[in-house]
């Protein structure tokens, strides 16, 4: 259930703390929506336990990226998110995918008004300043696979030869895969990074934000329609999302949402300012034309 005290907050929460409204949105092309399609099946087929994607046996998912090699794959879907690395050849990547989770298991993490944040583990995150700020549980999602996603990288990019890794999830998936864009550049010098999120909730505070759009990472996180997820945390907690928004609209078209948290009518913030005119089937998707799910 959402707390009584996060629906009020929302209730009361305008605009005036978000970004104002900016000019320069523009559409995709139909060449460049279609050209998400491989990481959307990587983000879905984050739901697919570790046995499938190591074999590459899952389904519709799998088949809609059938060059892919498998390097590694882990997680209980419990503590642990499902997680998988390999080696897209179409594309020249290293891809790093992650599990969400549905909308009821993910609100608890989100609704509590006094979410906490906490400093990047500078173990895995070195020399970030600890005013940034992450979600608790977020980071502790992210640090359980984070050593074994980091070794599996590692591999594949000595075994074939590249230096470009994207790392995909949905929901809670897409959380941790932020977290890791900024993790594996960290942790290997050199590489060429790229995040792609599909219903990404806000990670960090305004830190955060800042920081990821300081660093070289192409970050581009879809929001399908009137999906709240998001909205959460809300801006009057502190959080921020960083650059990058894909807002799908009503009529299908995707729009690319310039600056952090664009308050326009035509992004996911001026489209959902508050829970209350949000539709949790927009959740799953569809992303143009993919639901979500194993």
């Amino acid at each position: 259930m959402i707390s009584v005290a996060l629906l009020a907050a929302f209730a009361r929460t305008t605009t005036a703390a978000v970004i104002k409204r900016q000019a320069a949105i523009t559409a995709l092309t139909p060449t460049q929506v279609t050209s998400f399609r491989p990481y959307t099946h990587y983000a879905s087929t984050g739901y697919c336990t570790p046995a499938s994607t190591i074999a590459w046996n899952c389904g519709e998912n799998c088949e809609a990226n059938p060059t892919f090699k498998p390097i590694a794959s882990g997680g209980d879907g419990d503590e642990t998110q499902f997680w998988f690395v390999g080696f897209d050849p179409t594309l020249g990547e290293i891809i790093v995918g992650h599990q969400g989770t549905n909308t009821s298991e993910i609100l608890p993490l989100l609704e509590d008004a006094s979410i906490i944040r906490e400093s990047l583990d500078p173990s895995l995150f070195p020399g970030i300043s600890s005013s940034v700020g992450v979600h608790s549980g977020f980071a502790g999602s992210q640090a359980r696979s984070a050593p074994d996603v980091l070794a599996a990288v590692k591999a594949g990019l000595t075994e074939f030869g590249t230096n470009k890794v994207t790392v995909t999830g949905h929901s809670l998936g897409a959380a941790i895969a932020l977290l890791d864009s900024i993790f594996l550049p960290l942790n290997i010098p050199g590489i060429t990074t790229r995040f792609v999120g599909y219903g990404l909730p806000r990670v960090g505070n305004q830190d955060f934000a800042n920081y990821v759009d300081s660093q070289p990472i192409e970050v581009t996180h879809v929001n399908n329609k009137e999906d709240f997820i998001p909205i959460l945390p809300g801006q009057f907690l502190g959080y921020h999302h960083p650059s990058g928004e894909v807002h799908i609209q009503d009529s299908n078209a995707w729009l690319a949402c310039p600056g952090q948290d664009n308050s326009d009518d035509r992004c996911i913030v001026g489209d959902v300012p508050n829970i209350f005119v949000g539709d949790e089937s927009d959740h799953d998707g569809p992303y143009d034309g993919i639901e979500m799910g194993c």
